[in-house]
C-alpha cells in the first residue's frame, strides 16, 4: 500500500507541474508572438506481448520439461508464430527450435505444414547437422520427459523432408527405448526413404520387421516397395509383391499396377507393358487404368522410337471411356514430330479436339514447340499465325518461345512484328520478361532504333522488368546513336 501509495503521490506531482508548465506556456504564447515553444510528447505503451515473444520468453528460460510449461502459455498457435519462434532460435539456441518445433507439431488445434518442415531444415540445416535432433532425444531421457508416438513422427517426418533414411532408422529404433511401439505409418516413412535411393534390401528387411510385432503393410507399404523394385530394375520382385497383398487382404489398385507398369515399361518390353494394361482393363473397379497410367505407357512408345504404336493405345484409351488431356496430347504430337510424322500430328490434333477434352488453341501450341524443336521453324510460324487469325488463344510458352528463336536465327524483324500481333490479339501478358529483353537486345544490336523504342514504351506500360546486365548492354548500343531519352526510359524498368 505504502508503494502504491508513493507511486500515485509521484504521478499527481508529475501532473500538477506540467499543468503549471502548460499554464505558463500558454501565458508566454499569448504575450510572445511568432515563438512556439515545444514540450516533450510521452507515449505509454500498453500493447501485449504476442505470441510469439509469449512462447520465444518461456523458451530463452531453458528450464527442464519445458515442453509442460509450453503448453500453459495463453497464447495462439498458428504458422505465423511457429515460423516466427523458429527464426528466433536457430542461431543462438537450435536445441531449444527443435523442441519447441516437435512440441508444436503434436498440438490438436495445428498441423505443421509441408513448408515449415522445409524452412526447419533450411533454417537448422537438418542434412548437415542431425545431431541437433538427436540431442533433444536425449534432453527427453535426461529430464525423464513424458513422450508420445506423435512426438517421434515429427521427427521421422523432419527426417523424411531431410531425405536422411539413416537418421529416420535412428528415430524408429529409438521409440521401443522409450517403450513405444511403431505404427505402420512410422514403418512407411522409413521405408520409403530407403526405397527412393534404392537400398531396397533394408526397405525389404524393415517391411519383414513388421509382422514380427503383428503389423501388416498397407497400400503405401506396398506402393513404395513396387515401386522401389522398379526403380532398380527389380521387376521379378516387384511383380511377387502382388502376390503378396492379396494373400494379406490387401489387393492391388490402380496406383500399384501403374508402379509396376512404369517398371515394365522402362526395363522390360512394351509387349509385357500391353499385357498388363490389358490386365487392367480387364479387373476393371479400382486397377482401372486411367489418364495418366495411358499417358505413361504412350510416352514410353515415344521415347522408344514408336509414336506410331502408341496411337493404337490411344484407342484402346477412348475405348475404355477415359479421354486424354493436354499431357496426353504434348507427348504424341512430340514423339510423331520428332520421327517425322508431322502430317500424322495434324490429324491426331483433329481426332483429339472432336472427342472432347483438349481445345484447338491447347493442341496447336503444343504442335508449335514441336516444330520448333525440330527446327522446323518457318512452319511453326504460319501455324502460330493461323491460330491468331482464328480467334484462338495459344498458350504462354508457345508466345514466348517462337519470339525467342526468330532473335536467335537472326530474323529479329520478324520476331518484333510477330510481338506486334501478339500484342494486338491481346497476349502480351503470356511473353515473359526474357523474351522482352532477347527481342530489345536484338534489335539494339541491328539498329533497329524505331522498333526498339516502340518495344521500350510498351515495356514501361505493362511493368515489364529489365536485369541490370541487360540494361548495360542496352545502353551501350544507344550510346552510339545518342539516344539519351532512351537510356534514361530504360533505367525506370530495371529490376
Amino acid at each position: 500500500m505504502f508503494q502504491k501509495y508513493l507511486c500515485d503521490l509521484s504521478i499527481n506531482s508529475y501532473c500538477a507541474e506540467y499543468m503549471s508548465l502548460y499554464s505558463f506556456s500558454r501565458f508566454l504564447s499569448s504575450s510572445i508572438h511568432h515563438q512556439a515553444l515545444k514540450f516533450p510528447t510521452f507515449h505509454f505503451s500498453t500493447a501485449a506481448p504476442s505470441s510469439t515473444e509469449k512462447f520465444y520468453n518461456h523458451l530463452q528460460k531453458s528450464s527442464p520439461n519445458v515442453e509442460r510449461i509450453l503448453s500453459t502459455v495463453n497464447a495462439k498457435l498458428d504458422s505465423r508464430c511457429v515460423n516466427e519462434v523458429l527464426h528466433k532460435c536457430y542461431h543462438s539456441h537450435p536445441q531449444m527450435g527443435i523442441r519447441f518445433f516437435i512440441w508444436a507439431g503434436c498440438q490438436s488445434d495445428y498441423r505443421h505444414s509441408a513448408y515449415i518442415y522445409s524452412e526447419v531444415c533450411r533454417l537448422f540445416e537438418i542434412k548437415r547437422k542431425p545431431q541437433v535432433v538427436f540431442n533433444v532425444f536425449d534432453s527427453y531421457v535426461k529430464e525423464k520427459c513424458v513422450i508420445s508416438v506423435k512426438m517421434f513422427k515429427v521427427a521421422l517426418n523432419l527426417f523424411r523432408e531431410a531425405r536422411l533414411a539413416n537418421e529416420a532408422l535412428w528415430v524408429l529404433r529409438k521409440m521401443t527405448e522409450f517403450g513405444l511401439r511403431p505404427d505402420t505409418t512410422a514403418y512407411n516413412t522409413v521405408i520409403r526413404l530407403f526405397c527412393e535411393p534404392g537400398d531396397m534390401d533394408m526397405a525389404q528387411k524393415l517391411m519383414g520387421e513388421m509382422g514380427l510385432i503383428d503389423l501388416y503393410p498397407d497400400m503405401i507399404t506396398y506402393a513404395s516397395m513396387i515401386k522401389g523394385f522398379c526403380d532398380v530394375g527389380r521387376l521379378k520382385d516387384a511383380s511377387g509383391l502382388f502376390k503378396v497383398m492379396k494373400g494379406h487382404g490387401c489387393p492391388p489398385n490402380v496406383v500399384a499396377y501403374s508402379a509396376l507398369l512404369d517398371g515394365v515399361c522402362r526395363f522390360g518390353s512394351m509387349d509385357r507393358a500391353l499385357e498388363l494394361l490389358a490386365q487392367m482393363e480387364k479387373e476393371g473397379g479400382d486397377c482401372s487404368p486411367n489418364v495418366v497410367t495411358y499417358t505413361s505407357v504412350m510416352q514410353s512408345f515415344c521415347e522408344k522410337g514408336k509414336a506410331i504404336e502408341a496411337l493404337g493405345v490411344l484407342d484402346r484409351m477412348a475405348a475404355s471411356g477415359c479421354a486424354p488431356n493436354r499431357v496426353t496430347v504434348t507427348t504424341l504430337v512430340k514423339g510423331l514430330c520428332v520421327e517425322g510424322h508431322v502430317e500424322e500430328a495434324y490429324k491426331l490434333i483433329d481426332k483429339v479436339v472432336a472427342g472432347g477434352g483438349v481445345s484447338y488453341g491447347e493442341c496447336y501450341s503444343s504442335l508449335v514447340l514441336s516444330l520448333v524443336m525440330i527446327k522446323r521453324l518457318e512452319e511453326a510460324e504460319k501455324l502460330f499465325r493461323k491460330i491468331l487469325a482464328s480467334g484462338l488463344k495459344p498458350d504462354s510458352l508457345a508466345c514466348s518461345i517462337l519470339i525467342k528463336e526468330l532473335c536467335l536465327d537472326g530474323r529479329l524483324i520478324d520476331g518484333f512484328h510477330l510481338y506486334e500481333a501478339e500484342e494486338k490479339a491481346g497476349l502480351f501478358s503470356f511473353i515473359d520478361s526474357d523474351t522482352y529483353s532477347i527481342l530489345l537486345i536484338g534489335l539494339c544490336k541491328q539498329n533497329h532504333m524505331l522498333e526498339a523504342a516502340y518495344l521500350v514504351r510498351s515495356m514501361l506500360e505493362r511493368g515489364i522488368r529489365l536485369r541490370v546486365s541487360d540494361l548495360n548492354q542496352i545502353s551501350e548500343h544507344l550510346k552510339k546513336f545518342g539516344d539519351k531519352e532512351l537510356i534514361t526510359q530504360l533505367a525506370g524498368i530495371v529490376k
